[in-house]
């Protein structure tokens, strides 16, 4: 009975959920004792391993886009004349949709706004047009490649081992080639399980930003208070929602979910662009992109070892755990509607197209944002520093219309949640059920409970901030991880590439000589087997003691 309706489920998902449930049940008994663990725990992270963090994220940025501009980008994940299993069009939808559609809608104001009110790391005075500048250009090093090369690199090794080879589709599959077959003892389910938790923290923190968001934007046009029993109840109604998309077959919810999500952003983006400060919008975009370009480098490995300032540990850490804990879930949803792409097509698509669009989302709500600060006194900034999801909803309130824009920016994030989480529970149904294409309904309807449950208690033991600690302690070990799939990888597309070359050269070899006339043939076997210019005249075998005042045939 429990087969049928779960699947082919074995220790990684009984230990996973075991240890999912009994966190939830420890925050839920005692939130502030587990709040105050996590923070303890966060605080010995980033004072020993925080450079880690930004050293390692920006090697996976430059080793993907290697593995996609080389010639291993010519390899296709699947057989050499597969078609893509999804149009363009479908499967971007819902690359950007399973990726970071939620945090965008959060943090597209509220970032740059934030920076304006605090600059990074003290590097000037507040509310200034610099503070402002230097707050769009973090927003796009955030949201830039650094933040996709996690999915790429995860989804990449996924898709490759699962279409490429027909193995599972299970992270502990991808590195078969550094562990052997040890991935099918303890260590690999060990490594699927850290996977499955990793990724459970990672979607409960977007699930819990989107209820804060969802909620700020209600209080906005309603009486509803800002606060935990109305993010529970919106929580109730999203995870209803998703539940009942994650009955319906993935080329047909989520896709039609994902496709909706596009339109709707599409659509809310140009609203702003056209009604709003377009020709501020696309200076900001312009010099800020100048500004990214110029500096992501050493943006990359700030660490501050000189001061006592957070800064780093509050923003770029959490955004590359956050990115970390998000890898196995999204890089494996991408990875699962890639077949027929090939690695080129893949990283151009993971890396290049959400990284403009993301881009895009920032100049547009950043840069009018900032525009009716500055120019228009409109008060965001105040708005977000008293409550950080509000900043979206007073920048709408500027433009005609901007109660209907609200409402539309709210359908927008539960769309996106929706997307998310559905996306999610497909995700965590296959590394449960050793990487079935199709999990059961039943299973994934369990973990959309579980996810539920996890974030939940974690906005119980300090909202915003606990999710913000938990996605760094969590993602830790995944990136330890990653690191040996990144190595993996590439043995497994080297060995590939060798035996292509070595296959090609036979097969060229034999060609030649079956398109050879008779006599061409018997000159080529002749000039075979003459002896190189510069090769010993002498045989091995002869002793060269007895000839050596002979004079070797041949020589005049």
């Amino acid at each position: 009975m429990i087969r049928t309706l779960l699947g082919d489920v074995g220790s990684v998902f009984r230990v996973s959920a075991a240890v999912i449930v009994l966190f939830v049940a420890a925050a839920a008994v005692a939130p502030g004792a587990v709040g105050q663990a996590a923070q303890s725990v966060l605080q010995v992270t980033a004072t020993n391993l925080g450079w880690m963090y930004l050293l390692v994220i920006t090697v996976f940025v430059g080793f993907v886009l290697f593995l996609g501009l080389s010639k291993f980008g010519a390899i296709r994940l699947g057989a050499e004349d597969e078609p893509a299993e999804f149009s363009y069009s479908s499967w971007l939808a819902m690359i950007f949709s399973a990726g970071m559609g939620v945090g965008l809608v959060f943090w597209g104001v509220a970032e740059p706004m934030m920076h304006y009110n605090a600059p990074p790391m003290g590097s000037g005075l507040p509310r200034t047009a610099d503070a402002a500048q230097t707050g769009m250009t973090y927003a796009f090093f955030h949201w830039g490649l650094h933040q996709w090369a996690n999915f790429a690199l995860v989804g990449l090794a996924i898709a490759y081992v699962r279409f490429r080879h027909h193995s599972f589709g299970l992270i502990s599959e991808t590195l078969r080639p550094v562990l052997g077959d040890r991935v099918e003892t303890g260590w690999g389910k060990a490594i699927d399980i850290l996977t499955v938790v990793s990724t459970v923290f990672g979607v409960a923190t977007t699930l819990g930003l989107g209820a804060l968001q969802i909620n700020s934007g209600i209080s906005r046009l309603t009486d509803i208070p800002f606060g935990f029993p109305a993010q529970f109840a919106i929580l109730a109604g999203i995870g209803g929602l998703f539940i009942l998309s994650a009955m319906t077959a993935l080329d047909k919810g989520l896709r039609l979910l994902s496709n909706l999500n596009m339109v709707l952003a599409g659509a809310l983006l140009i609203v702003v662009l056209a009604f709003g400060p377009t020709a501020f919008i696309f200076g900001v975009m312009t010099q800020t992109l100048g500004e990214y370009l110029g500096n992501v480098v050493q943006m990359s490995l700030v660490t501050t070892p000189f001061s006592d300032t957070r800064w780093v540990e509050q923003w770029t850490m959490f955004y590359w755990a956050w990115g970390l804990s998000w890898a196995p879930f999204v890089g494996s949803f991408i990875a699962r509607i890639s077949r027929g792409r090939t690695i080129r097509e893949f990283v151009l698509g993971v890396m290049i197209v959400p990284v403009t669009l993301s881009m895009l989302w920032f100049s547009v709500f950043g840069g009018a944002s900032i525009h009716f600060e500055v120019f228009a006194n409109a008060g965001i900034a105040d708005a977000v520093a008293a409550e950080v999801p509000s900043g979206l909803f007073v920048m709408l309130e500027q433009l005609p219309l901007g109660g209907l824009l609200t409402a539309a920016a709210i359908m927008l994030v539960c769309l996106f949640l929706i997307t998310s989480a559905d996306a999610a529970t497909f995700v965590l149904g296959m590394f449960t059920s050793r990487g079935v294409l199709n999990p059961t309904t039943t299973l994934r309807v369990l973990w959309a409970v579980l996810q539920l449950m996890m974030v939940v208690v974690l906005l119980l033991t300090g909202g915003l901030e606990s999710l913000q600690t938990v996605s760094i302690i969590a993602a830790f070990p995944f990136m330890l991880l990653m690191i040996l799939i990144a190595i993996s990888l590439y043995r497994d597309l080297s060995q590939e590439i060798a035996l292509k070359a070595e296959t090609d050269r036979l097969l060229t070899m034999r060609i030649e000589r079956l398109l050879l006339r008779e006599d061409e043939r018997e000159a080529a076997r002749q000039a075979e087997e003459d002896i190189h210019p510069t090769a010993p005249e002498m045989p091995p075998s002869v002793d060269a003691s007895e000839d050596e005042d002979a004079e070797p045939e041949g020589r005049t």
